[in-house]
């Protein structure tokens, strides 16, 4: 379990610089070679990476007999002959956005260094993948967390480890919701009273359950109906998913307690038992 939990957060680390590194190279392509951020849509990519390095500009690609590019796109899978052609006829047809050497020059050694420097973080990221599978599958809780909706290969062991296996370590879910700072903090000075934020928590705990909260928007009936019906209401988007993700606390928390594997269909019949008002939401919407 000690093991998981860093390699999660080690995972999450390398994701964020990932993300930081392309960023940089997408702001040095746009100076010179904005095309290619058209041609591919995912920047996390092998063929986005290898690509940049046999053409790192508008200049170079064009020079590319037709049969090379599309055996560069079907050696990284790229079978999508729609997409290739649409590539192959951006290629042909765009205009280079300047034929300044002072900004073409500096922003494309600047690209070939960021591009070395993303295949490492990818490498480093699919290892992880792997050492985390493979830990996550020696966990006898992997049912529970492996079947909550939109949790997947990523988030599914950051919840693990979020509940760990000791249970006697929470005595309710309040306990974990405050912990994790999901659960608001109440003030009140007088006749006034607000709500805020917690500022004092584990701040990757807080993150995981928050991602997840957001991710399980497209699978789980009930969360999307509550989303669109907090919305309805004038929520602001990150406060309806931090709601949520105390709302999923308390659910998971349950199954965790009775080691039962989440069932959506069992909790959409409890909800219908309580008449809940969010079902009759879902229906009228």
């Amino acid at each position: 379990m000690r093991t998981l939990s860093q390699l999660v957060e080690y995972r999450r680390s390398l994701v964020q610089d990932s993300v930081d590194l392309s960023n940089k190279i997408t702001a040095a392509l746009k100076n010179y070679y904005p095309q290619v951020l058209e041609w591919f849509k995912e920047k996390d990519t092998y063929i986005f990476c290898d690509f940049i390095q046999k053409w790192p500009s508008l200049t170079a690609v064009k020079k590319a007999r037709k049969q090379t590019l599309l055996d560069f796109f079907e050696s990284h899978n790229s079978h999508y002959s729609t997409v290739n052609n649409a590539r192959l006829d951006s290629i042909k047809n765009s205009m280079p956005l300047t034929l300044d050497e002072g900004v073409i020059v500096p922003n494309q050694i600047l690209v070939e260094v960021l591009i070395t420097q993303f295949k490492v973080l990818l490498k480093g990221i699919e290892k992880l993948d792997k050492a985390i599978k493979s830990a996550h599958k020696a966990q006898q809780d992997k049912k529970i967390f492996d079947s909550l909706p939109g949790a997947g290969p990523q988030l599914a062991p950051r919840l693990l480890v979020a509940f760990g296996s000791n249970r006697a370590r929470y005595n309710d879910a309040a306990e974990l919701q405050k912990y994790a700072g999901i659960a608001p903090i109440i003030e009140r000075s007088g006749q006034k009273m607000w709500t805020h934020w917690r500022y004092s928590c584990p701040t990757f705990l807080r993150q995981t359950f928050v991602e997840w909260a957001g991710f399980s928007i497209r699978y789980s009936f009930w969360a999307k109906a509550y989303y669109e019906q907090q919305k309805a209401k004038g929520k602001p988007h990150n406060s309806i998913i931090r709601s949520l993700a105390f709302k999923w606390i308390r659910i998971v928390f349950r199954c965790w307690k009775t080691n039962t594997p989440y069932d959506e269909s069992t909790y959409l019949a409890a909800l219908k038992r309580r008449g809940s008002p969010l079902l009759k939401f879902a229906i009228n919407s």
